[in-house]
């Protein structure tokens, strides 16, 4: 029998409305779970469980009554400390963010949406200071291990959210993406995460990150995420940037006309045109998810989109809001920061508003390019990461020869300057047990095709093992 914190948030909706289960019970078993795996993996920063519970007997009373409050009534959640969250501080993992003296009483588009819909708050979700880099640590949390072994990294900067997944506390999760953040970590975890369309999601206050930030679901399977983009996709004027509300519901989408992938045009990039090294477990896994598309009825051709590592300018836009970020502090402050955050904040600093408009520069370039690339194909298939977890507290892998995060996450951060659709789902497992990640990515405002493709996959089997029970956290 399947344990409640094993279940999806469709399947939890779904033995809500037949009554075998209530809000409450999956809201204990989720904040059990927390106590069981918070010692080893530190995947959450604050815990409420008084207010959950509340919330929890409130939903129980709604769905008692036949009249649940939305898609998600009853739904544990848990949201990245870097969104607002009313009740209680959004420390944003920094010693110099003050938990005291403000109101907090303000949610971000995106949980005011779940907070609409009836959702349970389980509470906030680790972060690297200011979510700057690809792993999770800071100097507030300290060190966030993987699912799969603690003595790895969990990813980031979304990576409390991504452990907090895996592991069955709470089954949906708001994170952020700048570079990668919510992908990274679903690809050394094993869930799936989708990197939205920019602005279809609201965010607010808006990022110092700007355009490259996204709001994106981390759940068990892309149902799921279809779900939770239905709810957070609602309009929000505290967001000038936002799209038009979409076109109907995601998780009709999904299975319109039975689903499935058949006719979609793929093209897959083993390494995205570089020189990335993949390692050989992890080409074999993504090569298999694309076998597995052509036999679903996808014609795959492999092909480069011919785009250039966008590396640099990425850094210039990057470091440049980093440095905005701490901008306001004082020197006092200034020592309290992530030393990895300070040498960025620092480079960005030096640049100048033309160096920011040539990079502005390439990222237009690479966004006519990949618009090109789009006209001829549905899809394009990558790995997430080159590699699997490394060692946790560090920004890089020993021994490589990597100087930031980014050297070791080339698929991940194109994506976040042309601002198209991304997800990563799981596709197997290495030998020594790790999680393995596929990226699938559409044009712009093509979230749909996303999200299609690996409902498809999943009903096909390919994360059977991996994303599914919850991993031990013993390793």
């Amino acid at each position: 029998m399947t344990d409640i914190h094993d279940l999806t948030a469709v399947q939890l909706l779904e033995r809500y409305a037949s009554g075998d289960l209530s809000p409450v019970e999956a809201t204990r078993a989720a904040l059990e779970r927390i106590e069981q795996i918070q010692p080893e993996v530190n995947a959450f920063s604050r815990v409420d469980a008084e207010a959950a519970l509340r919330q929890a007997e409130e939903s129980a009373e709604r769905w008692r009554r036949g009249e649940p409050a939305g898609l998600v009534d009853g739904v544990p959640v848990s949201v990245k400390d870097i969104l607002l969250l009313r009740g209680g501080p959004t420390l944003r993992g920094s010693l110099t963010v003050a938990a005291d003296g403000q109101a907090w009483d303000e949610d971000a588009p995106s949980v005011a949406r779940l907070r609409e819909h009836g959702a349970v708050f389980l509470g906030k979700t680790t972060t690297p200071e200011f979510g700057w880099k690809g792993v999770t640590d800071s100097p507030v949390y300290g060190v966030t291990g993987n699912p799969y072994d603690p003595r790895r990294t969990a990813g980031g900067s979304s990576g409390g959210s991504a452990a907090a997944v895996a592991l069955g506390a709470g089954p949906l999760s708001l994170g952020t993406d700048g570079g990668g953040s919510v992908r990274i970590p679903a690809s050394f975890c094993g869930i799936f995460a989708l990197k939205p369309t920019y602005g279809r999601v609201p965010l607010y206050p808006a990022s110092a990150f700007g355009t490259l930030a996204h709001v994106g679901p981390m759940t068990r399977d892309a149902a799921d995420a279809a779900l939770l983009m239905d709810v957070i996709s609602g309009a929000d004027w505290r967001d000038w940037s936002q799209l038009a509300p979409p076109e109907g519901s995601f998780q009709e989408a999904i299975t319109a006309g039975g689903g499935g992938v058949d006719g979609l045009r793929v093209a897959y990039s083993p390494a995205l045109g570089g020189s990335a090294a993949v390692d050989p477990e992890v080409a074999a896994a993504v090569r298999r998810a694309v076998d597995l598309l052509a036999d679903l009825g996808a014609s795959v051709e492999e092909i480069d989109p011919g785009i250039e590592d966008p590396v640099e300018a990425f850094h210039t836009l990057w470091f440049s809001g980093a440095a905005r970020v701490v901008q306001p502090l004082g020197q006092d402050k200034w020592e309290l920061l992530d030393p990895g955050l300070r040498e960025i904040c620092a480079q960005g600093a030096a640049y100048s508003a033309l160096d920011y408009l040539a990079a502005v520069d390439v990222r237009m370039a690479l966004g006519k390019a990949m618009g090109r690339f789009h006209s001829a194909y549905d899809l394009l298939v990558t790995p997430t990461l080159p590699i699997t977890a490394f060692e946790a507290g560090a920004e890089v892998p020993k021994g490589s020869d990597h100087t930031r995060w980014t050297g070791w996450t080339p698929f991940t951060y194109p994506f976040n300057m042309t601002q198209q659709p991304a997800a990563s789902l799981p596709c197997g497992l290495s030998a020594d047990g790790l999680p393995i990640g596929v990226q699938l990515v559409a044009a712009r405002h093509a979230d749909a095709v996303v999200l299609r493709a690996a409902h498809a996959l999943y009903e096909a089997g390919l994360a059977d093992g991996v994303g599914g029970l919850t991993p031990s956290p013993a390793g």
